[in-house]
């Protein structure tokens, strides 16, 4: 089982995206916007430089939706539909790397 960091950074998003649909305090949404913005930055690079230029645009779309600087408001309701078609997506992506490489 090979876990690199993207991978880890997939799973520690999704979870926390997960977390995001329980009554959290307003802190901790902040903290998981510029986590996210980063992971999903660094994901970004990642990809462009696998020249996986369509999960790169994806990434960046991602970084740039969750972003805490311009805060896009979606309402609780969009932002839980969101998070977990997100936590859901990127869990997928590491399910179907393990699934590639065995």
């Amino acid at each position: 089982m090979n876990l690199n960091i993207s991978k880890i950074i997939q799973i520690v998003l999704a979870i926390l995206l997960f977390i995001c649909l329980l009554d959290m305090p307003y802190g901790y949404f902040q903290l998981v916007r510029f986590l996210a913005m980063v992971g999903f930055s660094y994901l970004a690079f990642i990809a462009y430089e696998a020249n996986d230029r369509n999960k790169a645009y994806i990434f960046i779309a991602l970084a740039i939706l969750f972003q805490p600087l311009l805060k896009i408001a979606l309402g609780r309701d969009i932002w839980n539909i969101v998070d977990v078609v997100v936590g859901i997506w990127l869990l997928f992506m590491v399910y179907n790397e393990f699934r590639r490489v065995e």
